[in-house]
């Protein structure tokens, strides 16, 4: 295969005068890159409608409204493989030309010289370093066949769900330029509508049986009022949000870094198929990809999106609850952080959001859902201690109590000096505190009631 040159964008960033489009600078894998742009991807003054005929290998010979449906779809599958998940370039690309115009471009690593444009400036304005034409050979050695995705992922039970189905959750839509390609989704509940009142539960893998009763008793409490909980299906914190959840009996949402056919951590098969049977396991990645560690903070962002609210358990000072509480707070949800011992590590990072103003400091399931609920309607009930007999007394009676000796007994003129009040009123006040049960009037003068000591 011919080698290209990477014509729109040079290795340090800087672009060429022209308006050529950009190639990949390799592209192995991929067919008919040497071919040059295609005739029909130039600078759109638009979407690029590409869903006529037969765009690359990929059948798109359907009319019609639902014949581009199709089209969109295949072309998004192919995408979720050939782009990383969050990848704010395809999200821009795919905004611009459409899926198919989209996909189009990057399979062949050929990407329109406008947008080519508008990316290098953007990256100029960001002082960022972008190697579009690496970008695009990224992209283009990364294509397989979108139908076998699909094949594969209906066998395995998992349903694809993109921007403008009925199940799409719209508020991932806040995500912009990195908002998910399309979800693969496998589970028995409805994601938007088990994501319309949900709360992620997030924190660390390596837990305290503190903070695992914690998230427990949360989930669980959340999900008997209605609640959906979100995690991301992990050790320690994560699992017990699930678990509790499961519980209650309310849909969970477990937000995989891997392919929804992929098991990890494999310890968790029983649980994710509980979640299968009353919630859902989705992704943004392909089946059979397997999770990395850029992965797991990338799909932080999507389960600080999909809630209202995002509440962190235990955190270390260096967590990834720390990265997806950071995406909450960004993305303006609410963000809500448990206190836990000054002297435990794995709360640090929950101390910090508090301390910082970022976070809510909450307690209870009931503070959770006065904060991401319905204003004025979900309420937690103020926390009080408990109620004395002494709160319902008046200043001066509480005072002449006060005034009488804890050991021995008192006349009332000695009592009305100690208490700063007149006689009459101390004798009238000494009548009421008898008539409760707090003194009594003995040989000596007035006493307390043991009753009432202490």
């Amino acid at each position: 295969m011919e080698a290209m040159e990477a014509t729109g964008f040079r290795g340090d960033g800087g672009a060429r005068a022209d308006d050529t489009p950009v190639r990949a600078a390799s592209a192995p894998g991929t067919a008919r890159n040497a071919e040059g742009p295609s005739p029909d991807i130039g600078e759109p003054a638009g979407p690029v409608d590409d869903t006529a005929g037969n765009v690359d290998g990929v059948g798109l010979d359907a009319d019609g409204a639902a014949g581009r449906d199709e089209a969109d779809r295949l072309a998004r599958v192919a995408i979720m493989r050939m782009a990383e998940a969050g990848d704010a370039v395809m999200g821009r690309l795919i905004a611009r030309c459409g899926p198919v115009g989209a996909m189009r471009q990057a399979r062949r690593g050929v990407l329109d010289p406008g947008f080519a444009r508008d990316e290098r400036d953007r990256a100029s304005a960001s002082r960022r370093h972008l190697d579009l034409g690496r970008h695009a050979a990224a992209w283009a050695a990364r294509y397989s066949d979108p139908a076998d995705d699909l094949a594969h992922g209906r066998r395995r039970g998992a349903r694809l769900v993109v921007p403008g189905d009925s199940e799409w959750p719209t508020q991932l839509d806040d995500l912009g330029d990195a908002r998910p390609f399309g979800l693969w989704v496998d589970g028995r509940a409805n994601l938007r509508f088990s994501c319309l009142r949900s709360v992620s539960v997030v924190g660390a893998r390596a837990s305290t049986a503190y903070g695992t009763t914690v998230a427990a008793e949360f989930a669980m409490s959340l999900g008997g009022r209605g609640w959906t909980v979100i995690s991301g299906g992990a050790y320690g914190i994560d699992g017990a949000a699930h678990r509790g959840a499961l519980a209650s009996g309310t849909p969970t949402v477990v937000v995989l870094a891997c392919g929804t056919d992929v098991c990890y951590p494999s310890a968790h098969e029983d649980l994710f198929r509980a979640v299968r049977e009353q919630g859902v396991v989705i992704s943004e990645w392909p089946p059979g990809a397997h999770p990395t560690r850029l992965r797991f903070l990338i799909r932080n962002r999507v389960i600080a999106a999909l809630s209202r609210g995002t509440v962190v358990v235990q955190a270390a000072a260096r967590s990834g609850a720390l990265n997806t509480a950071t995406h909450a707070w960004e993305l303006n949800r609410h963000l809500m952080a448990v206190p836990g011992p000054i002297t435990t590590e794995v709360s640090a990072g929950c101390h910090v959001l508090i301390r910082q103003g970022k976070a809510v400091c909450v307690t209870s399931a009931e503070e959770i859902v006065e904060l991401v609920g319905s204003i004025g309607d979900d309420l937690a009930p103020e926390r009080r201690g408990p109620v004395r007999p002494r709160d319902g007394l008046n200043d001066e009676t509480r005072r002449v109590l006060e005034a009488i000796p804890a050991r021995g007994a008192a006349g009332p003129a000695t009592i009305a000096v100690a208490a700063g009040v007149d006689v009459g009123t101390a004798l009238a006040c000494l009548g009421a505190l008898a008539a409760g049960g707090f003194v009594e009037n003995v040989d000596r003068g007035w006493r307390l009631r043991p009753e009432a000591r202490g």
